[in-house]
């Protein structure tokens, strides 16, 4: 919600900018993806994906093109409108991820890294979905 709140503004959603960052860093990395493929890095569901590059193409900061190999595909690339209002957004979340890790001595804090490092056990436990109990954490030796 905090990110939404101050991405506002700029007229985009958290959603939004998890789509346009993750695309200027694959592009970025020489790599001009496609919907599926965005939808892969991000987590998020294809349908919405495909959604939500409509909406940004729409309104002139993404460019969605048919893959010429496979037409079932389409190709996504930002504009250069699109580069720049991402670059805006990123600045403006990096502000905000300052702001809510200054109380854990900021990015580079002691704190900030164990925090990291735990939560990045949590998500990395495997569920078993089919149970609807998760599995026993691994434990710290």
């Amino acid at each position: 919600m905090a990110v939404d709140r101050a991405l506002g503004p700029l007229g985009l959603t958290h959603a939004q900018y998890s789509l346009l960052a993750s695309l200027l860093g694959m592009e970025h990395a020489g790599r001009r993806p496609s919907q599926r493929e965005l939808a892969d890095h991000t987590g998020l569901e294809a349908l919405y994906v495909s959604k939500l590059a409509r909406a940004l193409e729409t309104a002139g900061l993404v460019e969605r093109t048919r893959d010429a190999a496979d037409t079932r595909a389409v190709r996504l690339e930002l504009t250069d409108r699109g580069r720049e209002a991402t670059g805006r957004a990123i600045t403006v979340v990096q502000r905000l991820v300052d702001q809510l890790l200054a109380p854990l001595g900021g990015l580079e804090g002691r704190r900030t890294e164990v925090l990291v490092r735990e939560l990045t056990a949590l998500i990395d436990v495997p569920l078993d979905a089919s149970s609807g109990v998760p599995p026993e954490a691994p434990t710290e030796e």
